[in-house]
């Protein structure tokens, strides 16, 4: 009996034990799932992020001094992580782009909204006199049309107001803040809803009564280095800049020296515009010297503000590295293909013909071909990643069926071709569908070439932010692929769609001769012949 009670303890204590342990093993491995599952995805350290960062040789962070250093990292985890998913960029800033920035920080701090200076501009906007002292002045950016636009054209405001000294305020009743991070450290760039102009905003447009061109042509302003007269003293202190795509000859004097001086003087600016309009700052003799100074490099203005503005917020980033790390992470190229189709009856297999043409042309993408190569089993095949983004997912799906039931020439390349999202429809003004435009641009910029489709504002934005010279794809005529089907951009700089060809020294609609006197840094683009962009090296003339 009393073995049997030893035996039954023993049990006991054994199961006791057992169940203990369990019951420990369990717990862990709960709280190990609990941990991952809970933790949003970009918070992860990237497993597979090709990186060439060591303890010797480490990411730069901050971009080159391009970016402050005491933000709060978890609020926009793209501002420091973007680097471990790039290359560094080979384009210094220069030390007095850096500068600037530091000093606008401040400006923008001291101005932003919440400050006293802030109060006392917009209690300022219905008086004559708007108080003595040194004071704020405002531009305040509106969005306009598509995404690729919206960027290109708060790059070209914010330089604007760097050349200016005026405090840059966005407009965010479109949901700018779930698209971009806030830039400024400790201040923000958001427009105040309670702003006093708010509700006019929206109806402003060339026909505008208080719009700089109209204001030029029936003679409400005097250009005599001083503003002599408004009809009112509430145009005297707001105006509006339509620099929009369909403006007119009076609203393109802004880019004329004198007008400058006149708006020089307006505390607040309202300015809608859907152009990347740098190109014609530089035409401007007051600007020349300091924007030489500003970006040595010519072909460089919209990689360096573009990176130290456009931040993915968080569930923006999360597309972004949840993408990469699954698709393209691995790969020892990366090739990025942007596809927008203007016209899309019938253009499906020209287009498709025209990419795989290119590609393989300039060496891209290697040659497909139905038999299979005798490859060494000491050979590993390199693994060549290429991204397709369109709003159809036909393209990508014809490209990626040319490379797997063909192989190709030389064996030893592996093709994955990927795509992110199939929208089918542009839809401007849908949340998740800007959200998912901006993760794809930022994920071709992190490629290692990029081709792009002509006169796509979604394209220039991507090789804007990688430093890629993209090969363009030439707009088809009569339904036939181009020969060549495509060319290799000789900057990386965006086109000025619709510069102005009126008057004084933005006037771009003479000769090419007389463009390269007004800047020889400044010609046509190579997909727009009436465009205008920045070279790095000038034209002879």
């Amino acid at each position: 009996r009393q073995k049997q009670r030893k035996h039954h303890l023993f049990t006991r204590m054994k199961s006791t034990r057992t169940f203990i342990t369990c019951f420990v093993v369990c717990s862990m491995l709960l709280l190990a799932f609990s941990n991952i599952f809970s933790r949003h995805p970009s918070d992860l350290d990237p497993p597979n992020v090709t990186t060439t960062g060591n303890h010797e040789n480490p990411r730069d962070t901050l971009q080159g001094g391009l970016l402050a250093k005491s933000f709060d990292q978890k609020s926009c985890l793209s501002r420091y992580q973007s680097s471990l998913y790039r290359k560094p960029s080979p384009y210094k800033p220069s030390i007095a782009l850096i500068s600037k920035l530091r000093s606008y920080e401040k400006l923008h701090k001291r101005c932003a909204p919440g400050t006293e200076s802030y109060k006392r501009a917009t209690e300022n906007l219905h008086k004559l006199s708007h108080g003595s002292g040194e004071q704020c002045q405002y531009i305040v950016w509106v969005p306009l049309s598509g995404l690729g636009n919206r960027i290109l054209s708060l790059v070209s405001v914010f330089l604007y107001a760097l050349l200016t000294e005026r405090v840059i305020l966005v407009d965010q009743r479109n949901d700018i803040n779930d698209l971009f991070c806030e830039p400024f450290l400790d201040a923000s760039w958001l427009l105040p809803l309670e702003f006093p102009l708010t509700n006019q905003i929206d109806r402003f447009n060339w026909r505008s009564p208080r719009s700089f061109g109209n204001m030029l042509k029936h003679h409400r302003l005097i250009n005599n280095s001083s503003i002599k007269s408004f009809q009112t003293s509430y145009l005297y202190l707001n105006l509006y800049l339509h620099l929009v795509h369909n403006y007119g000859e009076y609203d393109q004097m802004f880019f004329c020296q004198g007008d400058q001086s006149l708006i020089r003087k307006v505390p607040w600016l309202i300015v809608k515009s859907d152009n990347y309009f740098v190109p014609s700052l530089w035409l401007l003799p007051s600007f020349q010297s300091e924007l030489t100074k500003l970006f040595p490099k010519k072909d460089t203005v919209f990689h360096h503000l573009g990176r130290y503005l456009i931040h993915p917020t968080n569930q923006v980033w999360g597309l972004v590295t949840r993408f990469y790390n699954a698709y393209l992470s691995r790969a020892d190229e990366r090739l990025g293909i942007q596809i927008r189709v203007f016209h899309h009856a019938g253009f499906l297999q020209l287009v498709l013909d025209q990419v795989v043409s290119c590609t393989q042309r300039e060496k891209l993408l290697p040659e497909a071909q139905e038999e299979e190569v005798n490859i060494s089993k000491k050979t590993t095949p390199k693994l060549r990643a290429v991204l397709v983004t369109s709003l159809n997912p036909e393209y990508s799906n014809n490209l990626k069926r040319v490379y797997w039931e063909r192989v190709s020439s030389t064996g030893d390349v592996i093709i994955g071709v990927y795509q992110a999202s199939q929208e089918m429809h542009q839809q401007r003004n849908k949340k998740l569908h800007n959200q998912k435009a901006l993760a794809e641009m930022y994920l071709l910029s992190l490629a290692d070439n990029i081709v792009t489709s002509a006169w796509s504002t979604f394209g220039y934005v991507a090789q804007g932010l990688g430093g890629m010279k993209p090969w363009i794809l030439y707009k088809p005529e009569n339904y036939t692929v181009p020969d060549p089907p495509c060319g290799r951009a000789t900057s990386m700089e965006p086109c000025f769609h619709s510069p102005p060809l009126y008057g004084c020294e933005a006037d771009t609609g003479g000769t090419d001769d007389s463009l390269k006197i007004a800047s020889p840094f400044v010609r046509r683009c190579e997909d727009r012949v009436s465009g205008i962009k920045l070279f790095d090296h000038p034209q002879e003339l």
